[in-house]
């Protein structure tokens, strides 16, 4: 026997967007459940993302979800550009008008909304199985999911999606209604975790004829590093001292600097692609983060992107609970789409511009270095790629005489 419930919205993923989204939509008294495939342990250690831009720093503080972050975050007020053995600092708040961003890991933003979650939020069910979607295109669409053993069903006025390409959601969209933009990179990333302290305060980003490199860390005593290699790499073949070395050699500069050594604890290989599928909306279901969008993580924007996305989506919902009015509904694939693009575009430009392309001749490379140049020596071209990095103001689209509660915890711009 099937058992059926109702929610209000029914949100299929327990990742970052599915989690703040829940957040947000409890504290504007919006019911909802959540269903997590996974169960708790491992949502809770699931590596991705660490880098958190100024809006996404906001509303975690907004909802209640800045206590940890505040205290254990790593606030960075730049990056590093290495190039032609050279170092260029670029300062955040001196080029965005005081604009910053923060390390925290995405395990950690996770581990944070699900306590919040189970402590006095809405459902959350860990293990829940999402089989599909259907009903989109009518008043009240379906999800049909596998919990404990039993087969169930969660009828909602709104299904959103926050359960990755693969998931269900995005499946819901009829092939007719949705077209799917994409790219693959002809390049991957070594993605290793070291137990050693980071080589430099803030993150470093290195162009190399032996290709790239990127030095980030966890906490002061993490060390989060990256390298690039080619498609189908197996990391078994580099050995630590290998990609230490490698490390080494591609930020190698004309000043002194030393990499700091250590165990490895981790070690993965991670392809480097760009998708948006739209609409962001089809009927009564939604898509956000990766379900609708993913990018590559030179420009560190796959998570700022989700929470974008479910900070719009929250408003939104907000606005049809306490008014009736459907207008940010249905504008929101629309606002979403215009951040999604430059926030590609952006990323685009991070990787293709920093990485070594297995075909590159000696006349694209000094066509990258001449960029790089443009960014180290133009007060433009540098405060065009800091307020990209640090976040674009989030677009919500909420006139602030509305009249929605402030007790929705979301920022007002």
């Amino acid at each position: 026997m099937t058992h059926t419930r109702h929610t209000t919205v029914g949100i299929i993923g327990g990742g970052p967007a599915g989690l703040l989204l829940a957040r947000l939509l409890h504290r504007s008294g919006v019911d909802c459940v959540v269903l997590e495939s996974r169960d708790r342990s491992y949502a809770e250690q699931r590596q991705r993302a660490g880098m958190l831009e100024q809006g996404t720093v906001d509303v975690l503080r907004a909802c209640g979800a800045g206590e940890r972050m505040d205290r254990e975050g790593l606030v960075h007020d730049g990056i590093e550009l290495r190039y032609d053995r050279r170092a260029h600092r670029l300062d955040f708040p001196a080029l965005t008008g005081g604009r910053r961003v923060t390390v925290y890991a995405q395990t950690e933003v996770v581990r944070d909304l699900i306590a919040l979650q189970l402590d006095d939020g809405a459902p959350l069910l860990f293990g829940a199985q999402a089989l599909e979607v259907t009903g989109a295109d009518t008043g009240r669409p379906r999800i049909r999911y596998r919990h404990q053993g039993r087969e169930q069903t969660l009828t909602c006025d709104y299904v959103v999606g926050c359960d990755g390409f693969h998931g269900v959601a995005r499946q819901a969209i009829p092939e007719h209604a949705r077209r799917t933009y994409e790219r693959s990179y002809p390049y991957s990333w070594l993605g290793v975790l070291a137990a050693v302290p980071p080589s430099s305060d803030e993150l470093i980003y290195a162009h190399s004829e032996r290709g790239f490199a990127l030095f980030s860390m966890r906490t002061p005593t993490v060390s989060r590093l990256y390298l690039q290699v080619p498609n189908g790499t197996d990391p078994a073949h580099w050995p630590d001292d290998r990609i230490w070395d490698e490390l080494e050699a591609r930020a190698a500069i004309d000043a002194p600097w030393k990499l700091e050594r250590g165990p490895l604890t981790a070690k993965a290989v991670l392809p480097m692609r760009s998708s948006v599928t739209e609409p962001m909306r089809y009927g009564r279901v939604l898509l956000a983060g990766d379900a609708a969008h993913i990018v590559p993580p030179t420009g560190a924007k796959g998570l700022n992107l989700a929470v974008a996305d479910v900070t719009v989506l929250a408003r939104a919902l907000a606005q049809r609970h306490h008014t009736g009015s459907t207008e940010l509904l249905d504008a929101y694939s629309d606002t979403c789409l215009r951040r999604v693009w430059r926030a590609e575009h952006f990323s685009s430009f991070m990787t293709t511009t920093l990485h070594t392309g297995p075909d590159q001749s000696p006349f694209d490379t000094r066509l990258q270095l001449s960029q790089l140049d443009r960014i180290a020596t133009s007060p433009h071209a540098a405060a065009e790629l800091a307020e990209n990095y640090t976040g674009l103001p989030l677009e919500t689209g909420l006139p602030l005489e509305t009249g929605l509660p402030l007790e929705t915890g979301l920022p007002r711009e």
